[in-house]
This record gives structure tokens, C-alpha cells and sequence, in this order.
């Protein structure tokens, strides 16, 4: 599944609060049966965001020139 920022916010606001019910932005509510299954999923919602981040946003290059002194 294609997570969003907002989907990570409102697992966020979740554990903060202790709960195990999070509703997300598109209307979804799921209930989980552990704090520790919504910290792997966190995990697993963080690592799949910033994949889509890098390959969104390419690496800088730098080129350097070299110029010979003779």
C-alpha cells in the first residue's frame, strides 16, 4: 500500500495518545491489536515515505574542472 504523510501523522497522534484505533485522512479506521504492531508498521510507513522522497528528489551532482598549470 501507498502510505502518505498524513497517513504517518495520524498513526503518530495514535501512539502518542495510547490508542490503537487510528482513522486516517481517506476515511479509514482501523483498530490494532497492539502498540507494538502500529510501532512496526510506523517503521514500515517511514522507510516506504522516504524511498518515494529519494527517488522524487534525485541526488545533487557536483562537477569539478581541472585546469592543468603548465
Amino acid at each position: 500500500m501507498a502510505w502518505t504523510q498524513s497517513d504517518l501523522d495520524a498513526l503518530d497522534l495514535a501512539l502518542t495518545n495510547g490508542r490503537k484505533r487510528v482513522i486516517y485522512a481517506d476515511g479509514r479506521s482501523i483498530e490494532y491489536h497492539s502498540l507494538d504492531e502500529m510501532r512496526r508498521l510506523r517503521k514500515d510507513m517511514k522507510g516506504e515515505l522516504e524511498a518515494a522522497a529519494s527517488t522524487v528528489n534525485p541526488r545533487r551532482v557536483t562537477v569539478a574542472r581541472f585546469r592543468s598549470l603548465r
